[in-house]
């Protein structure tokens, strides 16, 4: 199947920019090179950032449902043009081709939710104090927005902070990865073709912090949105400071995945197995630390094992394979390192731990026991098929663990007592908490973490309102 076309998208054309510089695209899963990106230049960005300033005027105007009709034919295209999407994010990002078809398939339920939840930015009425006045609160767009997201859902991380902006009237310029861009290219192509006005969304490359620098570094867009890594996060946070924009921000975590000695064990083995070797593990609300009570620790080990070990890795395109690679050459050598770290100081590597074969970029499961704390995994987020059980005596002990460090994206229990379960849920230092399942992110519920995994949340209500500011308006004797 041909690759996209690979463009940047700017003020209503398709372009390859003015710098001359291009990028090479590979597929993680042969090291092939599969296309050349175009990467902006200043001046094609300032065209961006006048493209949006221009798009937003023009897109403000509409009503929501002039705008739900835009963004629910983008989606009707995309159903259209689903396999084909789904085939070029398996050849780009590696992740087997079952995965992606679901990602394309979350993409067209957010563009959805957004086109419908866009009619609802409600205001209210306040009732006055002084007779003969009418006080109004009224939700209106921020106005443009910069956008940045990170490779490993080349859809998804895109469309939730597009349908989002677009449904709350703004304008936007995101830079998908440069690892990534053919999905994110095909989604705005779909916009166009559904009738989009020129500017409103803009889709550019380049060096990533030059892109940054340059679109933050203009007050015309007042929101920031980035999916990515903690310490990007933070160095974002601190250009958009300069102007004030306002941050939502989705960053890494550490993910624990607690077995109380009353659960289902084989099927909690068969979620976590799942739910952790999705995407090659790189997946940021991925189970990272396996917390199992020591009652069923045995147990739940060996089932575990037993799931990684039947797990089929190669090329994602093939339908037989069950995972795919990793999408650079560097995360083989994080894996290698995690992996040496651990069995070093003591840990028990049950099955992988090691590169399979000499071409792709393929890591195999990975099941590791007696860890403990001074490993560099029960600390730092793998992003990779590595799974590290550890064992803990209650409840206490579980949930200082899982608060110990500094990330709180999500987290995952399973327990057959409503107590614990209530008490995990309230103690938990997380923005997304999964009990006896590992279905936490929905295109109709909030998705976002708290402390160093960032805050404000993409979804549900609250993603809506994250591109909405707040107006008071009162009127006296009208």
């Amino acid at each position: 199947m041909a690759y996209e076309n690979l463009e940047m998208l700017i003020d209503g054309g398709w372009t390859n920019g003015t710098s001359g510089s291009v990028e090479q695209v590979f597929n993680p899963a042969t090291e092939e090179v599969i296309g050349e990106l175009p990467l902006a230049a200043p001046a094609d960005l300032d065209r961006a950032l006048e493209g949006a300033r221009k798009g937003f005027e023009v897109w403000r105007r509409k009503t929501a449902v002039e705008r739900q009709a835009v963004l629910e034919k983008a989606a009707s295209l995309m159903q259209e043009r689903r396999e084909e999407m789904a085939r070029n994010c398996t050849l780009e990002m590696g992740k087997t081709i079952a995965e992606s078809r679901m990602e394309m398939d979350f993409v067209m339920g957010v563009t959805r939710w957004y086109a419908e939840e866009g009619k609802r930015a409600y205001g209210r009425l306040v009732p006055p104090r002084f007779p003969g006045a009418r006080q109004m609160v009224v939700k209106e767009p921020v106005g443009p927005v910069a956008a940045f997201v990170a490779w490993n859902f080349p859809g998804v991380n895109v469309i939730r902070k597009v349908a989002g902006a677009l449904a709350a009237g703004c304008s936007i310029i995101i830079k998908p990865s440069e690892e990534t861009p053919a999905t994110a290219i095909a989604i705005a192509r779909c916009f166009q073709d559904a009738g989009m006005p020129d500017g409103v969304i803009n889709v550019v490359f380049g060096v990533p912090d030059d892109v940054s620098r340059h679109v933050l570094g203009s007050p015309l867009p007042k929101k920031l949105s980035f999916t990515g890594s903690v310490p990007v996060g933070a160095h974002l946070q601190k250009l958009a400071a300069d102007t004030l924009k306002r941050c939502t921000l989705e960053l890494g975590g550490h993910a624990p995945f607690i077995v109380f000695d009353d659960a289902d064990v084989e099927a909690a083995a068969a979620a976590a197995a799942a739910h952790k070797f999705r995407n090659a593990g790189q997946v940021c609300i991925s189970p990272t630390r396996f917390l199992v009570q020591k009652k069923v620790h045995d147990d739940f080990v060996d089932a575990f094992v037993a799931k990684a070990k039947s797990i089929k890795v190669g090329d994602g395109s093939d339908e037989a394979n069950k995972m795919g690679p990793l999408i650079a050459p560097r995360r083989l050598e994080v894996m290698q390192r995690f992996v040496s770290d651990a069995a070093e100081k003591g840990a028990e590597i049950h099955c992988g731990g090691e590169r399979l074969g000499n071409q792709g970029w393929f890591f195999a499961p990975t099941v590791m026991t007696n860890v403990s704390l001074d490993m560099a995994i029960m600390s730092e987020e793998p992003f990779g098929p590595l799974a590290p059980i550890a064992s803990f005596d209650d409840v206490d002990d579980v949930i200082d663990e899982a608060n110990r460090l500094p990330f709180g994206l999500a987290s995952y229990a399973f327990t057959k007592d409503g107590g614990t379960a209530r008490e995990v849920s309230d103690r938990i230092e997380a923005g997304l908490v999964g009990i006896n399942h590992v279905g936490i992110s929905t295109p109709e519920t909030p998705f976002g973490g708290v402390n160093e995994s960032g805050y404000g949340s993409e979804g549900g209500i609250e993603g809506l309102e994250a591109f909405l500011r707040t107006k008071f308006v009162t009127e006296m004797g009208v």
